[in-house]
C-alpha cells in the first residue's frame, strides 16, 4: 500500500490580516489564501506581528512561548509569542515586541512613516525564522507578502539556507504593489545581520540604499504579482518603479496570479449589511438597496431611476481620482448621482468636500473607512468607478461584478484581467473600459455607460454577466499550489547541482593530491 503524502507546510508572512488589523486589499488576501489552501490540503500557518491595539479586542490567543530571542544588530530582543487555530483550521501566530507593535497605526501617521520601520520589519522578518523551531513547524515553504516581509527570502538564502532545519525550504514572494518597496537608508543595514556582500548591485543596494523589495526578488525561488497583466506592466519603465531591470533579470521566475474574491464575505445572496438580498435570478433587492443607499448618504430618492455611481478608494493620483477632477464638473452636470467613499491625500478630501457642498442633491462624500457603507455602495450603486493609472489587481471591480454594479475601468493591471468591454453585437462583456490615461477617455467610457444604462434589457443583461463571473479563491490557490511544488523542485535542483560542484571539485582535490 502507497504511503500517504503528507500535506504541504506553508508558513505565510503578512504585514496584516482581516479581521485582525487592515489598511488595504493586502490583508483580505492574507485573510482568504491561506484557507484556500488549507481546503486544499496544506498545513498553512501565518505569522503577523502583534499589534495590540487591534488584535487584543478580538483575538482570542494562547500564549506559545516567552522571551524568543531574535537578533537586531548586535542586540538580542525578546517577544512573546501567542496563537490561535481559526475556525478553518488555519493556524495564526503574532510576533509580540510592544515598543515595535504597539502603535495607533500600522506603518505610520498621517503625518508620515514610522521612524523605525526599518527596525520594525528587519526584526519581524528574523522573527519568523526564528519561531519556527521553537513551535516545532518545519515548512517545506514560506510565502513572503509586500516590503514589510521583504527580509524573509533573504534571511533564509544568506544566513539560515545553510542549515539542515532549512535546507529544503523554499521561498516564495508575492508583490502586491511594486510602489511601496521599504526604501531606507545605507548606514542601516548593519543591523540586518546579512552578509556585507549582500549591500551591492547584485543584492538589496538600490541607488545607494537599502531596498527590501528588491532583496526579496533576487533571492526568493518564485516571485508573483497579483494579476498577470501586472507582471508584465512592471518590467517596463512606466509601472516598474525602478526595479524593472531587476525583475526583466528574473522574469523566469516571475508570474502573475489574480487575487480572488471572498465570496462569503462578498455576496449579495447572503451579505447582512445589505437592505435586500438578491441573485442573478432575481434581482428585485437591488432597487430596495438603491433606496436604501440614498437614503443612507442623503441623496434625494429621484434619482432611483438615474444611474448612481459609486467609488470605494484611496483618494490618490494613483486611484485616477486626477482624471476624475477633470470631469467631475462635466460629470454632475448630468442627471447622475455619486457616492464616494474613502480618505487619502488632503486635496481630494477638500476638492471632493467643496463639490459635494455646491451639488449636495448629486453627490455625497464620506471622507471615512467604513466596513458596513461599503457593503450597501457595492449593492446599491448602478456603476462603480475605477479609472486607476494603475492597478496591481483591485478587489472592488471583483465585489461588484458579483453584485450587479457596472464597473468603468482603466485597462490596466488586474483591471484588464477581470473586466471584458461589453459588446452589444455579442451581448458579452461585463463593463466598460479605456485604455489612454486622459480625461477625455475616461469620459467617453463614461457616457457609454450612460447610454446604455437607457436601454434596461441591454444593461440587465451586462449586469448579468458580471454576477455569472467566478473569481473565488480556489482557482488562484491552486496555481499557488503549482509555483510551490515549482520552487521546491528548483530548490531540489539547485540543491543536486550544488552537491554535483561539491562532488566535483572534490575529485579534482583528489586527482591533485
Amino acid at each position: 500500500m502507497a504511503k500517504k503524502k503528507a500535506p504541504l507546510r506553508v508558513l505565510m508572512t503578512f504585514s496584516e490580516v482581516a479581521p485582525f488589523a487592515k489598511t488595504g486589499g493586502l490583508a483580505d488576501v492574507a485573510g482568504a489564501l491561506p484557507s484556500a489552501l488549507r481546503e486544499l490540503g496544506c498545513d498553512v500557518r501565518i505569522v503577523m506581528p502583534f499589534y495590540n491595539r487591534f488584535v487584543e479586542k478580538i483575538a482570542k490567543k494562547k500564549l506559545s512561548l516567552e522571551n524568543l530571542l531574535v537578533p537586531l544588530g548586535s542586540q538580542m530582543l525578546a517577544a512573546d509569542i501567542y496563537y490561535v487555530r481559526l475556525d478553518d483550521g488555519v493556524v495564526v501566530y503574532w510576533i509580540r515586541r510592544d515598543e515595535f507593535f504597539d502603535r495607533s497605526y500600522l506603518y505610520g501617521t498621517p503625518k508620515g512613516d514610522y521612524f523605525d520601520n526599518f527596525q520594525r520589519f528587519t526584526y519581524f522578518s528574523r522573527a519568523v525564522l526564528a519561531l519556527c523551531p521553537e513551535v516545532k513547524f518545519k515548512p517545506n515553504v514560506i510565502h513572503a507578502h509586500d516590503w514589510q516581509s521583504g527580509l524573509v527570502p533573504a534571511y533564509l538564502k544568506h544566513l539560515y539556507g545553510t542549515e539542515e532545519y532549512w535546507a529544503e525550504t523554499a521561498s516564495v514572494f508575492t508583490i502586491h504593489n511594486i510602489a511601496y518597496q521599504g526604501q531606507f537608508a545605507p548606514e542601516l543595514f548593519s543591523l540586518t545581520g546579512l552578509p556585507a556582500n549582500f549591500f551591492s548591485m547584485d543584492g538589496m543596494e538600490f541607488w545607494g540604499g537599502i531596498n527590501f523589495i528588491k532583496a526579496a526578488i533576487v533571492c526568493a525561488d518564485v516571485i508573483t504579482t497579483v494579476s498577470p497583466r501586472y507582471s508584465d506592466e512592471i518590467q517596463t519603465k512606466d509601472y516598474g518603479q525602478g526595479l524593472e531591470g531587476v525583475l526583466q533579470a528574473n522574469r523566469s521566475r516571475l508570474f502573475g496570479i489574480l487575487n480572488g474574491a471572498d465570496y462569503k464575505e462578498w455576496n449579495p445572496e447572503t451579505d447582512p449589511h445589505i437592505a435586500a438580498n438578491y441573485s442573478r435570478q432575481n434581482l428585485e433587492g437591488k432597487s430596495i438597496c438603491k433606496l436604501d443607499l440614498l437614503r443612507e448618504v442623503q441623496l434625494p430618492e429621484r434619482l432611483m431611476n438615474r444611474p448612481l455611481l459609486g467609488a470605494i478608494s484611496r483618494l490618490a493620483d494613483q486611484k485616477g481620482f486626477d482624471l476624475l477632477a477633470v470631469v467631475l464638473d462635466k460629470l454632475v452636470a448630468q442627471d447622475i448621482g455619486l457616492e464616494i467613499l474613502g480618505i487619502g491625500d488632503d486635496k481630494y478630501h477638500k476638492m471632493l468636500t467643496d463639490v459635494a457642498h455646491r451639488y449636495s442633491e448629486k453627490v455625497s462624500v464620506e471622507l471615512k473607512f467604513d466596513e458596513r457603507l461599503a457593503h450597501k455602495i457595492e449593492a446599491g450603486a448602478d456603476m462603480f468607478l475605477m479609472p486607476s493609472r494603475y492597478e496591481p489587481c483591485g478587489l472592488n471591480q471583483i465585489y461588484s461584478l458579483r453584485y450587479g454594479t457596472v464597473p468603468i475601468v482603466r485597462a490596466t493591471g488586474g483591471l484588464y484581467d477581470t473586466i471584458q468591454p461589453f459588446d452589444p453585437v455579442r451581448g458579452q462583456g461585463v463593463g466598460f473600459r479605456f485604455d489612454k490615461y486622459e480625461p477625455e477617455s475616461f469620459w467617453r467610457a463614461l457616457t457609454e455607460a450612460f447610454a446604455f444604462y437607457e436601454q434596461p434589457e441591454t444593461w440587465r443583461q451586462i449586469m448579468q454577466n458580471g454576477m455569472a463571473m467566478d473569481f473565488s479563491w480556489k482557482s488562484s490557490a491552486r496555481q499557488y499550489l503549482d509555483l510551490y511544488e515549482k520552487a521546491l523542485a528548483g530548490k531540489e535542483k539547485a540543491a543536486d547541482s550544488g552537491q554535483e560542484a561539491a562532488d566535483s571539485r572534490q575529485q579534482t582535490e583528489n586527482r591533485r593530491q
